[in-house]
């Protein structure tokens, strides 16, 4: 299971909110380009990379960010936040984006977010399944949209998507534990979906437990602000896994 910190950028340092509510802030560090340096001196070689400016505003934001962070590290890093067109998307790979993730594009925009997995290939996009009462939210989780999220996940699938990062957000920044059933849900009704689990880890014995249910990758975030889960404990669980 890939181990894939989180780091969520607004003027462009790196904080973390609760529950996708702007007012919740909390600065962490300064500098997101030795954040990343850091995880990357104990063994991670993933990155999840949040634009929370450019969620807001409504496209591409902090790109120069994502291009520091690419020409100091060797981390492979998926990007979201704010890519609503043509030109955001192209941005983020040209800044040095492996993968990009589109969550309220693929319910507001459907074909635009297709036409984006046959250009650029399904390896490179994520579907962000953000959920909240079942439901798939979008604008950085300030709306709740009709989309229900097997069915949601299920549609994608049939259009190419291989990875899918789902968000809790009830979860998210609560440090309550993820959600086993809801991913153990997922698996079982989504077959050969490479999913990526997302919101609340707050201990380390959380992450066999979702290894074992099957998630492709684990997202975390203020566990390891918090100091919750220290980096040690990721670099050995990936020397062991």
């Amino acid at each position: 299971m890939k181990i894939i910190p989180a780091i969520d950028i607004i003027n462009g340092k790196c904080v973390r909110l609760t529950k996708g509510d702007y007012t919740t802030q909390k600065i962490y560090n300064e500098n997101p380009i030795e954040v990343a340096k850091s995880f990357e001196a104990h063994g991670i070689m993933n990155l999840h990379l949040v634009d929370l400016d450019g969620a807001k505003a409504g496209q591409i934001i902090n790109y120069k960010i994502l291009e520091q962070i690419v020409s100091n590290t060797e981390l492979k890093i998926d990007f979201g936040g704010g890519l609503k067109t043509n030109k955001d998307v192209e941005i983020a790979f040209e800044c040095g984006a492996n993968q990009i993730t589109g969550g309220s594009i693929a319910v507001k925009n459907p074909l635009l977010f297709e036409e984006w997995i046959q250009r650029f290939g399904p390896e490179k996009i994520i579907l962000g399944a953000d959920v909240s009462n079942g439901k798939i939210a979008v604008s950085g989780w300030q709306e709740e949209s009709s989309e229900e999220l097997i069915p949601f996940i299920q549609h994608y699938q049939t259009k190419g998507i291989q990875s899918v990062i789902c968000t809790d957000i009830a979860k998210d920044g609560m440090l309550e534990g993820p959600s086993f059933e809801l991913y153990k849900t997922i698996l079982s009704e989504v077959k050969t979906i490479k999913l990526i689990a997302s919101g609340g880890i707050s201990t380390f014995i959380e992450l066999p437990k979702l290894a074992e249910i099957g998630c492709h990758g684990v997202i975390i975030g203020k566990a390891i602000y918090e100091n919750r889960i220290s980096l040690k404990q990721l670099e050995n669980f990936i020397t062991k896994s």
